[in-house]
């Protein structure tokens, strides 16, 4: 389903709302009259307005966020790596001495 026509839809039912709560509005203000189209006030008007543009602007994350989310799985995976990779030491073990090699100090056999 395609969803940018579902966002322009919502986008521009946003604006006419916005539109006509703000002629409301100026009636309001200009006149003693105030209008109300089907019981709705200006206020009301501009919160449907809000609530269409966030349903549009969630829309367009959402698709964002499809579209990229190959890449950004791709991006984070070798950055995890090269930490992974970062962290792991480069020492050779076979230099290192046993836990049974070590030499006591001279101080625990006794010796001067």
């Amino acid at each position: 389903m395609l969803i940018s026509p579902l966002m322009d839809l919502l986008v521009i039912a946003g604006s006419g709302l916005l539109f006509i709560g703000s002629v409301l509005k100026f009636v309001a203000v200009a006149t003693r009259y105030h209008p109300h189209i089907l019981g709705l006030s200006s206020l009301d008007f501009l919160l449907m307005c809000a609530v269409c543009w966030a349903f549009a602007l969630v829309l367009a994350a959402r698709t964002w966020v499809q579209l990229n989310e190959p890449e950004l799985i791709r991006q984070r995976r070798e950055r995890l790596q090269q930490e992974a990779r970062w962290h792991v030491p480069d020492t050779d073990y076979a230099d290192e001495p046993e836990e049974g090699d070590e030499e006591m100090p001279e101080a625990a056999t006794g010796e001067h």
